[in-house]
C-alpha cells in the first residue's frame, strides 16, 4: 500500500486532543487510530505490536541476519491533531500537475495564496493535496505515521538492524511523552517524523514555558466606584501592555523567541490570561519570565498585594543541548537525504516535537520533515512526491546505519 493511500485512511479517523482534559490520552478517540495501527503493524509482520493503557503504540522489527549488532533505530510520530478546525473529517482536494499558483479551497471562500506561502511555487508540477478550507488536513502528523508504516512495509528484502516503532498521543498539547516508556521502545537513537519539507533534519527546538496570570478585582456599583473599584479585566489589559510587544509571534522569525497570548477571560471581579513563552536561548527565555514577574510586581504595588498572581511552568528544553553530542545521528540523516537527491535542510524548529523531551531522557531524537506545510489550520497542504521522498529517506537512513 502506498503512503498516500494510508494517509487518506488515517485522516478519516478524527483524533483531536483536548487540552482541558486531565485524562491520558486527553481524547478517547485517539485509541481508534491506535488500535487500527496495531492491527496494521501486526499484518505487516510486527508481531509484538501493541497499544498500552495510555494510548502509546509500540512495535519492534528484528534485524536481518548478520545485523544483530547494529544499534536499534527508532521511528516516532504522533496520532493526535489540534482541535481547531477539526469538527468534521477532512475532504481533501487532489490537484495533479499543480501549476504553482493560488488555490481556491472549494466553497469555503479561503484561498491558499502563493503570497502567503511562497514555497508553493516550488511545488509546481507535483500532485498537491489541500483541504477544502473548512478543516485541517491532518498532515501533522498523520503524514509521518503513513510514511513510517509504508517504510515498515518496504523494509522486507533489505538489510537492516533492529527497528523500533512508536506512535504517541497528545503531542499537540505538550503531553506526548508523559507516559512514553523508553525501555519498552528499546532504541539507541530515534527520529520523529513531524516536520515540514522533505529533507528537513532538525536538531534545535525552543526552550519553552507556559504562564497563567490571574487578576482579582474589587467589584462595586459603578455609581460609587471612584477610588474603590479595581477592574480585573482592565488590570489584565494593563499587564499585557507592559510586556514587550515586539516579542509577539507575528513579529518574530528564525531564532527570535516570542511571548504569545493564547487565551483570556475577564470581568470586573476576576480575569485570567494564558501565555506560552518560547526562545532557543534559555537566557532569553529567563528574561521573558523576568519581564512577566516585574509586571506582576508593579501592578501589585499599584493596586494592592494579591491583585495579580503569576504562575510560570517550564515545559521543554532546546534539544540541541543534547544532540550536539551526537553529530553522527544528524550526519546519517543528512547523508540519506543527499543519497536520495534532496539537499538536507537544518533550520531551527519554532516549536518542538516529542523528540525534544525524549532527547533529555537519554534517547537522542532529531526531527525529520514529512512533506507537509502550514500545519494547524485550513491552509494545511502536502504533496504526494514529498511523502514518497520521505519514505525513501527513512529507508536510506536504516540502510546506512546497517552498513
Amino acid at each position: 500500500m502506498k503512503g498516500m493511500e494510508r494517509f487518506f485512511r488515517y485522516i478519516g479517523i478524527l483524533t483531536p486532543s483536548d487540552e482541558n482534559s486531565k485524562d491520558h490520552p486527553s481524547s478517547a478517540c485517539e485509541f481508534n487510530l491506535a488500535h487500527e495501527l496495531v492491527k496494521e503493524l501486526q499484518a505487516l509482520g510486527v508481531s509484538d505490536a501493541f497499544v498500552d493503557e495510555n494510548c502509546y503504540v509500540y512495535g519492534h522489527i528484528p534485524p536481518t541476519p548478520g545485523k544483530e549488532d547494529v544499534p536499534a533505530i527508532g521511528l516516532i510520530a504522533h496520532m493526535n491533531t489540534v482541535s481547531d478546525f477539526c469538527d468534521a473529517a477532512p475532504n481533501p482536494q487532489i490537484i495533479e500537475n499543480y501549476d504553482g499558483k493560488d488555490v481556491p479551497l472549494r466553497t469555503s471562500g479561503r484561498v491558499l495564496r502563493v503570497a502567503d506561502f511562497p514555497h508553493l511555487s516550488q511545488l509546481k508540477g507535483r500532485t498537491l493535496i489541500t483541504t477544502d478550507g473548512t478543516t485541517i488536513l491532518g498532515s501533522d502528523d498523520k503524514s509521518g505515521i503513513a510514511e513510517i508504516m509504508t517504510a515498515v512495509e518496504q523494509l522486507a528484502g533489505m538489510p537492516h538492524g533492529p527497528v523500533s516503532v512508536a506512535f504517541t498521543p497528545d503531542e499537540e498539547i505538550g503531553r506526548g511523552t508523559d507516559d512514553f516508556r523508553t525501555e519498552v521502545f528499546g532504541a539507541k537513537y530515534a527520529f520523529t517524523l513531524d516536520g515540514e519539507a522533505e529533507g528537513e533534519v532538525q536538531y534545535e527546538s525552543f526552550n519553552a514555558a507556559g504562564a497563567e496570570v490571574s487578576f482579582r478585582g474589587n467589584n462595586v456599583h459603578p455609581g460609587s466606584a471612584k477610588n474603590v473599584m479595581v477592574n480585573a479585566a482592565l488590570v489584565a489589559m494593563e499587564f499585557n501592555e507592559m510586556l514587550n510587544s515586539a516579542q509577539r509571534p507575528e513579529y518574530t522569525e528564525n531564532y527570535q523567541g516570542f511571548v504569545h497570548l493564547t487565551g483570556m477571560t475577564g470581568s470586573v471581579a476576576e480575569a485570567r490570561l494564558k501565555y506560552i513563552l518560547r526562545d532557543h536561548d534559555r537566557n532569553m527565555l529567563a528574561a521573558m519570565k523576568a519581564g512577566m514577574e516585574l509586571a506582576a510586581q508593579r501592578l501589585n504595588e499599584k493596586y494592592g498585594a494579591g491583585t495579580v498572581k503569576l504562575t510560570i511552568q517550564d515545559q521543554y528544553q532546546n534539544m540541541a543541548e543534547i544532540l550536539e553530542d551526537y553529530p553522527e545521528v544528524m550526519d546519517v540523516a543528512r547523508k540519506a537525504c543527499r543519497n536520495c537527491g534532496v539537499s538536507p535542510i537544518s533550520v531551527p524548529i519554532r516549536g518542538a516535537t516529542d523528540g525534544a523531551i525524549l532527547s533529555f531522557r537519554g534517547l537522542p531524537c532529531p526531527n525529520l520533515g514529512t512533506g507537509g506545510y502550514a500545519f494547524h489550520g485550513p491552509y494545511e497542504h502536502l504533496t504526494v512526491e514529498g511523502m514518497d521522498k520521505m519514505i525513501e529517506i527513512v529507508l536510506e537512513i536504516l540502510r546506512i546505519f546497517a552498513e
